[in-house]
């Protein structure tokens, strides 16, 4: 049976009961207020410790295709309304040097420190669930590739045992529905 290490520490089973009382509520409080539904994806965010190769990791390197070209991707990225839309989830995005964002309904916060229309965004990133004060480095390189783009994703600096959710998280949030709204 599978695990979860609570916020207190405390290692309790995952059960059905307890994986549908979680969908629902999350349901509900979309419906009702959108600061409880993200309290409840922050929750859903939350990562069990990563497979034992990847604990001790807090880089990765990832390497995305797309058929658009940079300055496409790069306006995605930092547009709150455009990111919002491929996403899913609310976004505040101020798209200068040294603005902050908040994505994923305020899952993700931060911080932009260089930007380079068209070519680069680096930007001090952290999950709202990290402790006070941890930011990790993000870095979009959006190299031309033809009529599109290769984006050389390099994010260092986070918690060791976030590898794993962060590696697949880049997919799942970012590269995927990103893929969907540009086709």
């Amino acid at each position: 049976m599978e695990e979860r290490t609570s916020l207190n520490g405390a290692v309790r089973p995952v059960t059905r009961r307890g994986m549908v009382a979680g969908v629902v509520l999350a349901l509900f409080s979309q419906m009702v207020r959108p600061q409880a539904w993200a309290a409840s994806r922050r929750q859903a965010m939350q990562q069990v410790p990563g497979t034992e190769a990847n604990a001790g990791r807090t880089s990765l390197h990832q390497e995305i295709e797309f058929s658009a070209p940079p300055a496409r991707i790069y306006a995605v990225l930092l547009s709150a309304k455009e990111f919002a839309a491929f996403t899913g989830m609310p976004a505040e995005i101020d798209a200068r040097a040294g603005g902050g964002f908040s994505m994923f309904g305020g899952m993700v916060v931060g911080r932009n420190v260089e930007l380079v229309a068209g070519q680069r965004i680096v930007q001090a990133w952290r999950r709202a669930t990290w402790e006070p004060g941890v930011y990790s480095m993000v870095k979009f390189e959006l190299k031309a590739k033809g009529a599109g783009t290769t984006v050389v994703l390099d994010h260092t600096g986070f918690p060791k045992g976030d590898y794993d959710g962060l590696y697949s998280g880049w997919g799942e949030r970012y590269w995927d529905p990103l893929h969907k709204y540009l086709a």
